[in-house]
């Protein structure tokens, strides 16, 4: 793993999502791996911390999940502007190489069969609670986060730091329409 990607401590995953990122969602079984992109996913709980994601059925990476019974939500970043769209827009199930077709790195944290996407700014790994009816009616898979990691160049002491790194790592929201805001500046309220 490299050297700027740290353990984010459990208690503090939620911190990850908290700003409404569009997200990343990878997952692997039987040696298929895929990627695509997600606009609908929140932190849900504390602890054991929970995420949600969106995952219709349409998509070629549900069928991963669900057999698996594990993804991750990955936290992408200016400069993986043109991978989130694209991941997001073509399926593995019209283009199989969409992976090497669009230069999608991948690599493992230790003790995990989940892939992870290389540049991002942060990685939950998380492991399906099921909820057939949710899944089923509402599209809506709820994960707990077993594991979590960002980069220290972003991400330190439990806390986003976009103000002090580079452009590049500011998060995207996507919008429509290939439309995507990056986090703007810092406001805080002192009290």
């Amino acid at each position: 793993m490299d050297q700027h990607i740290k353990p984010v401590e459990l208690e503090k995953a939620y911190r990850l999502l908290n700003h409404g990122p569009t997200v990343l969602v990878s997952a692997s079984h039987g040696g298929v791996r895929n990627v695509m992109s997600a606009a609908w996913s929140c932190a849900l709980d504390f602890s054991p911390p929970k995420v949600t994601v969106v995952l219709d059925k349409a998509t070629a990476t549900r069928p991963l999940v669900e057999q698996s019974g594990f993804f991750a939500l990955q936290v992408p970043n200016m400069a993986q502007l043109e991978l989130t769209y694209n991941v997001g827009h073509a399926s593995m199930t019209d283009m199989p190489d969409k992976l090497q077709r669009f230069g999608v790195e991948l690599f493992q944290a230790d003790g995990y069969d989940v892939p992870l996407v290389v540049g991002s700014s942060a990685w939950l790994i998380c492991k399906v609670i099921p909820e057939p009816r949710n899944e089923q009616v509402y599209d809506l898979f709820i994960g707990e986060v077993v594991a979590a990691y960002a980069d220290t160049r972003v991400f330190n002491n439990g806390h986003w730091e976009f103000e002090k790194a580079d452009p590049r790592w500011r998060s995207l929201h996507y919008i429509a329409g290939g439309t995507f805001y990056a986090i703007g500046d810092e406001a805080v309220v002192r009290t």
